[in-house]
């Protein structure tokens, strides 16, 4: 607050507080009084002298004020005129000059007190000249700009008035807060006063000028597009005085595009059909957008740009060979389907030449050269990380056509294959036709993805969807339903991948060709990780031309202890892990060279997380050696015995699941059948308790093909001969022993071959497999082929399976346990 000096006079007036305004002398202005107080003032005032003084409250927002609510600077106004209302006064008011008030004598029924004239200080200069006309400049220009001035008022200002009612008449009409226009009263020196508005005004000449340059860009938008509005609605009429409606710039330029396409005959009635309904449509229809966008799908699909679709089998085989280690029936598959492809296309041509020479109906043997054409649709079918996706790469390069590739793993609604219908808003095609837009031919290698997670739900099946797309026999008319004409698929390449045939509805599998995948060797990873996997790895980590060698034998240390798959995804991934190492180290200058052996893989990918079962170290009773095949890889298992004291029981333990578990009671049944054969009594099992136990208990174990290693086991145990430890069988058993062909040969046997076996068991059925297996491998091997139990017996036994004579019982009965002893008695 600013003390001011007061003058010698005072008065006693009636003081009238007001909420958000301040009145300046000099300035007429019309105020509304309701609150009592205000209203006993103003009718005592102006019953009297009709003198007041005006004050301005602290805060608005108080309805009865105190006087120590209120400013102590004001203005002494005089009210010239009084209109009464039923509960409110309108006055207009006239500031005659400031004062301040001194005391209040009363506060009742309204304030009055002392107050005292204050008069400015004004030193005429130069300075405050220019200054006073620099402010009616100001003024002038916001006027200009828009700013709501009273006519009076901006003609007092205008016509010339001394600084000091200048600054009183600008300060009651400038654009700023109560509290400010306050200080502006309270500011005794008149120049400080002229400078403080003319900030204000300044500023609010500014924003006078922003509102202004807002407004006009506005403005000019609003005229250009009314102007364009204007312009195209008397083009139309122009073009429709002429005859030209139709010969628009949009309508002309689809029209070429429809023409360049070269769609068939139907769909090109149908593309022009719905041009023709989008000229007549305003350009502000809804539905033109959708019609212009279904337009721009049309046009833009291959209906006919083609690859050129060149099929040498041996350039394939060389493509499929240098990129793939390996897989090297899935090749041979692959060449045959691309020999019977070439082929096929010969028929096309001769169809065609036959078409010329004897001018045959065209749609005839279009329709028959479709046939001709029509590919098998392939299925590859393996675990993760085996190069399924990587193999159709491979096939389109060798085909020279463009590669699309859609996952399909999640997929619940039907229209994401067929389409949405162009009734719903956002409608797109289904994913075949966006591939085939994609690769921008009509003859790509299109792969399908992860075939076998397709779900299904409310909106459809999509596997269902399928159907129609992946059918020879009707994909040369493939219906989407966003496009509502055919489209020819019979050229498209297609390719599915899954890990699992189980889930593929069987009418779909009916139509696919299926090529397993199966898990590479260990031989194979080597081959794949030292050949390719490596390199690849160098160029991502910026290690090429680094002295850095990850040695054999260090990489087939990460094969056997640090991964354990059927693919090569995480071997991947762990020589990823030890360059990413490496690079660190060379960037902080640690390494310049560097040798990876397997002394060092612990430093760099920490502990060992598989350890490789090897055969046992002596031949055990009651132990045998099994194989098993996962996706993973094979593997060697062991088959434990236990016999107690009991009444016939049968114990699993392992987590066996249903089929292993109906393995051991067969092998039981077989045992109990041919108890006589093995020197056994007719009840021997009655007082005893059979516990089968497959270590690796957390690991779910299955399968029909321990049934052999389960029965030599038991026999084993229960006539105490020993089980050779470098015997390892596999096959499925029947209640009269016979023994049935099983899976899985390969990996079985490569895992035996790892676990240092000598000897491998197997159905005699199985023998045609062997020609999967590498020579290396089987060169090490002896394999035994059998059709009976007792067969498996003779060479898995140590002493094999001895003829019991009757007066040898007394030697059988050493070889049995003390508590069975008496059970081979009858």
């Amino acid at each position: 607050m600013i003390n001011l000096p007061k003058s010698e006079e005072e008065k006693i007036l009636p003081i009238v507080p007001i909420r958000d305004g301040v009145v300046f002398p000099g300035t007429e202005i019309v105020l509304t009084f309701g609150r009592p107080r205000s209203l006993a003032a103003i009718e005592a005032s102006h019953a009297s002298e009709k003198f007041i003084a005006l004050v301005m409250q602290k805060s608005p927002q108080i309805h009865e004020p105190t006087p120590g609510d209120l400013y102590t600077i004001g203005t002494l106004a005089q009210i010239e005129r009084v209109l009464r209302t039923e509960n409110e006064i309108n006055a207009l008011v006239k500031g005659i000059n400031k004062v301040e008030i001194v005391s209040y004598k009363s506060l009742d029924p309204y304030y009055q007190g002392k107050v005292v004239e204050i008069t400015d200080e004004f030193t005429p200069a130069d300075e405050v000249t220019a200054l006073t006309n620099h402010i009616v400049q100001l003024l002038k220009k916001a006027v200009n700009l828009g700013k709501s001035v009273d006519f009076l008022s901006f003609m007092n200002i205008m016509s010339g008035i001394s600084p000091i009612d200048l600054a009183n008449h600008v300060s009651a009409i400038l654009d700023i807060k109560p509290q400010e226009k306050q200080l502006l009263l309270e500011m005794r020196n008149v120049r400080d006063r002229l400078d403080r508005i003319n900030d204000y005004l300044t500023h609010e000449v500014k924003i006078l000028e922003l509102e202004q340059k807002i407004s006009s860009k506005t403005q000019e938008k609003f005229d250009k597009n009314v102007r364009e509005t204007v312009l195209r609605e008397r083009l139309k009429t122009i073009e429709k005085e002429l005859g030209e409606e139709e010969d628009s710039k949009e309508t002309r330029e689809l029209m070429e595009k429809i023409k360049a396409a070269k769609m068939p005959a139907s769909v090109e009635d149908k593309a022009k059909k719905e041009l023709k309904k989008l000229a007549q449509m305003s350009s502000y229809n809804p539905e033109a957008s959708y019609i212009r966008t279904y337009l721009e799908w049309l046009v833009d699909l291959p209906w006919s740009i083609a690859s050129a679709n060149s099929i040498n089998t041996q350039e394939a085989e060389k493509i499929l060979n240098t990129e793939h280690y390996g897989l090297k029936k899935v090749k041979e598959r692959i060449l045959e389907y691309l020999a019977v492809m070439q082929l096929k296309m010969k028929k096309i041509k001769e169809v065609e030449a036959q078409e010329k020479l004897e001018k045959t109906d065209k749609a005839v043997v279009s329709k028959e050269a479709k046939k001709a054409s029509s590919p098998t649709i392939l299925c590859f079918v393996g675990p993760p990380g085996v190069g399924k996706t990587s193999i159709g790469k491979s096939i389109a390069k060798a085909l020279d056509r463009k590669f699309v590739k859609v996952s399909l793993g999640g997929i619940r609604d039907e229209a994401e294959i067929r389409g949405h219908r162009r009734t719903y808003v956002g409608a797109l095609p289904g994913r075949i036709i966006q591939g085939i837009k994609q690769a921008g031919s009509k003859n790509p290698v299109f792969m399908l993805d992860e075939i076998d997670k397709v779900g299904n739900d409310f909106r459809g099946d999509p596997s269902a969807a399928l159907l129609e797309a992946l059918d020879p026999e009707q994909n040369y008319a493939f219906s989407d339903h966003y496009l509502e004409v055919s489209f020819d698929l019979s050229e498209v390449m297609f390719i599915t991948t899954c890990n699992v045939l189980d889930t593929i509805p069987p009418a779909l599998r009916d139509r696919l060709e299926i090529i397993h995948f199966p898990g590479y060797t260990e031989e194979e990873k080597f081959h794949i990780v030292s050949d390719f996997l490596t390199k690849k790895q160098m160029e991502v980590h910026g290690l090429t031309g680094e002295k850095i060698v990850i040695t054999d034998a260090a990489l087939k240390e990460i094969i056997r202890k640090y991964t354990r798959e059927a693919g090569v995804r995480n071997l991947e991934r762990e020589v990823a892990t030890i360059f990413r190492k490496l690079a660190r180290e060379i960037v902080e200058g640690k390494a310049k060279e560097v040798s990876v052996i397997p002394s060092l893989l612990q430093k760099y990918l920490g502990p060992t997380k598989y350890n490789a079962y090897l055969a046992e170290k002596k031949d055990e009773v009651g132990m045998s050696t099994g194989l098993f095949w996962t996706e993973a890889g094979g593997g060697i298992l062991f088959i434990e015995i236990g016999l107690m004291p009991g009444k016939g029981g049968l114990i699993l333990t392992g987590q066996l699941g249903e089929v292993m578990q109906e393995s051991c009671k067969a092998a039981l049944s077989f045992v109990r059948g041919k108890y006589k054969h093995f020197g056994l009594s007719d009840k021997f099992y009655q007082k005893i308790d059979v516990h089968v136990h497959i270590p690796e208990g957390a690991v779910p174990k299955d399968g029909p093909s321990a049934g052999v290693a389960i029965t030599t086991a038991l026999v084993s145990a229960l006539t105490k001969i020993p089980v050779k430890r470098d015997v390892a069988m596999t096959g499925e058993i029947t209640l009269r022993g016979r023994v049935l062909e099983i899976g899985g040969v390969k990996e079985k046997v490569i895992a035996a071959h790892q676990a240092k076996i000598k000897t491998i068991i197997m159905p005699k059925d199985n023998k045609k497999d062997l020609e999967d297996i590498p020579q290396n491998v089987l060169k090490d091997l002896k394999f035994v082929f059998v059709e009976e139990v007792d067969e498996a017996l003779k060479v898995a036994l140590v002493n094999g399976l001895p003829f019991l004579k009757k007066e040898e019982k007394s030697v059988r009965e050493t070889q049995v346990p003390e508590p069975f002893r008496a059970t081979l008695h009858s």
